[in-house]
């Protein structure tokens, strides 16, 4: 694994509203934008092969969030009508310094990796981590969003694969993607996750019970 020193200065970005990647996460996309196409082509021609996710602000046009995620371009297939189905693996969240200007169809960036080193460190873990809590509140969320999932997956994954995993699937809004990435660790992840789960359902039960 490269150190922070070794990572590269100005990196590809993809500007994703919702589509969350976090350190040692994996994140598959489908893409088919010409422009974004030949963003991987290129990315996958560097020793790196790294792009970054970040969340584009929603009330400000092309403005980007100063925070996001690289990933490691580590899977890649072509459909036969020329789109591609990548999987990036989070290697480390960035500052973002500046936009760089230039002649590529894509969006580049000047990134800062310092504050970041956790990123490349080992798995963390949440030792208080109320497991069952948790899933209760999943079960409930779920069932009203209509969603399902492997529930005795979800039992026995380690703390950062299941916190993680549930940042990243869970439908919440991408201010609220934004503050789970931005989640300094995995325990404030945590917090943040419930907190949104929580306001979640309590908004789709009783508005008023929200506001009080």
């Amino acid at each position: 694994m490269k150190k922070i020193a070794d990572l590269p200065e100005t990196i590809a970005v993809f500007p994703l509203p919702g589509a969350l990647l976090l350190p040692r996460a994996r994140l598959p996309l489908h893409i088919f934008e010409p422009r974004y196409l030949a963003m991987i082509e290129d990315a996958m021609k560097t020793p790196e092969r790294l792009i970054g996710m970040v969340q584009p602000y929603e009330s400000r046009g092309e403005s980007l969030h100063r925070i996001g995620c690289a990933g490691r371009l580590t899977a890649f297939s072509e459909t036969e009508d020329g789109r591609y189905m990548i999987s990036l693996s989070g290697v480390s969240r960035f500052r973002v310094v500046e936009e760089v200007k230039g002649f590529t169809p894509y969006r580049r960036c000047k990134v800062a990796w310092q504050g970041f080193e956790r990123d490349q460190g080992p798995t963390e873990t949440d030792p208080a981590l109320d497991r069952p809590a948790l899933l209760d509140a999943l079960r409930r969320y779920f069932t009203e969003q209509g969603l399902s999932t492997d529930w005795d997956s979800l039992k026995d994954a380690e703390d950062e694969l299941l916190i993680n995993s549930l940042s990243m699937l869970c439908p919440f809004d991408p201010e609220e993607k934004q503050a789970l990435l931005e989640a300094p660790s995995l325990p404030t992840r945590r917090e943040t996750l419930i907190t949104l789960i929580e306001f979640a359902l309590r908004r789709g039960g009783n508005d008023e019970e929200v506001l009080q």
